[in-house]
C-alpha cells in the first residue's frame, strides 16, 4: 500500500520518498488493461488472483481512478472479495474520498485484510492531523505485521508528526534495519536523529544510504517544519484557557448597572 503522515499529505513525490506514510508518485497515465492482459487459457482462479495483481500495480503506479474502474469490472466479473475491498478502499482514500474510504477500512478491520485497514485508517487520521488517532491505528496495523516496512516507517513517521520522538525511534530502526536499501526508511530514520540532535548519525545514515541528491536538503527541511509544529503544539497547550467570567445570580448586588438606583425597602402594613 503506497504511503502522513497526517495530507499529503514535486511535494507530493518527495513526501512519499522521505517521510510518512502518505502518498504515492503519480504518473500522468496508466495504459495496462488488466482484462486484456489476461490470457484465455489461465485457469479462472488463477486469472482472478493476476487481475487483482495488475489492479494493485495500477495503484502502485498512482493510477487510483483508472483502479476504482478495474475494481468495479473486477467485480461484475468476478464477485466481491476481501482483497479487492481493501484496493477499493485504497483508491478512494488516495482521490480524496476520506468519509467512503474510511466506511470501507472500517468494515475491514477483522478478517485478512485487517492489517492493511488498520494501515489505511492510521494514513486517514494522519492527513486529517489527528496525531492520537493515527498513532493508534498504525500501532495496531504493525502489532498484526511486525514486519512491514512500510507500517513500521509510517508509525514511526506519525510518532514525529505528534512530537513522541523518543517513541519514533524503535520503529524507524526496525524499519532502517529490515529494509536497509528503502529510500524512506533511511531518510525517516535520518530526520529523527536530526530532531533528536543527533546531526553526526543523521549525516551517516545518509552517507551510508547512498540517498539520492537533495535528500539532505529536504530531510533538514522536514526536520525544521516537525520541530515547529512540536513548538505550536506546546506553546498552543501552555496557553491559559479563557474562562467565561461567571454570571451572579439573580438578585445580586453586582448585577446591577452602574447608577442605578437601589430598590426601596418594602412597606410593612
Amino acid at each position: 500500500m503506497p504511503s502522513p503522515m497526517l495530507p499529503r499529505l514535486g511535494t507530493v513525490v518527495l513526501l512519499a520518498t522521505l517521510c510518512a506514510a502518505c502518498a504515492s508518485t503519480r504518473p500522468a497515465s496508466y495504459r495496462q488493461d488488466p482484462i486484456a492482459q489476461a490470457s484465455p487459457e489461465v485457469p479462472p482462479q488463477e486469472d482472478r488472483v493476476l487481475y487483482l495483481d495488475l489492479i494493485a500495480k495500477m495503484q502502485k503506479q498512482g493510477a487510483f481512478y483508472a483502479s476504482l474502474a478495474h475494481v468495479d469490472a473486477y467485480r461484475q466479473r468476478y464477485g466481491d472479495n476481501p482483497a479487492l475491498r481493501r484496493l477499493h478502499a485504497d483508491a478512494l482514500r488516495e482521490t480524496g474520498q476520506r468519509d467512503a474510504a474510511l466506511a470501507a477500512y472500517t468494515g475491514l478491520t477483522t478478517g485478512p485484510q485487517a492489517a492493511a485497514a488498520w494501515h489505511g485508517i492510521g494514513l486517514i487520521a494522519a492527513r486529517s492531523d489527528d496525531d492520537a488517532r493515527a498513532e493508534t491505528a498504525l500501532a495496531r496495523a504493525v502489532q498484526l505485521q511486525p514486519l512491514n516496512t512500510d507500517y513500521l516507517g509510517d508509525l514511526g513517521f506519525a510518532r514525529l508528526r505528534a512530537g513522541h520522538w523518543d517513541q519514533a525511534q524503535a520503529p524507524l530502526a526496525m524499519a532502517a534495519e529490515l529494509a536497509p536499501g528503502n529510500v524512506k526508511a533511511n531518510a525517516n530514520l535520518a530526520v529523527w536523529a536530526l530532531l533528536s540532535g543527533q546531526h553526526g548519525t543523521a549525516e551517516r545514515i545518509i552517507r551510508d544510504a547512498r540517498l539520492p541528491d537533495g535528500a539532505r536538503e529536504e530531510i533538514q527541511r522536514l526536520a525544521q517544519q516537525l520541530r515547529q509544529r512540536a513548538a505550536s503544539r506546546t506553546a498552543a497547550a501552555a496557553a491559559p484557557a479563557r474562562v467565561a467570567p461567571a454570571l451572579a445570580p439573580p438578585g445580586d448586588r453586582s448585577t446591577r448597572l452602574a447608577g442605578a438606583a437601589p430598590r426601596p425597602p418594602a412597606r410593612g402594613r
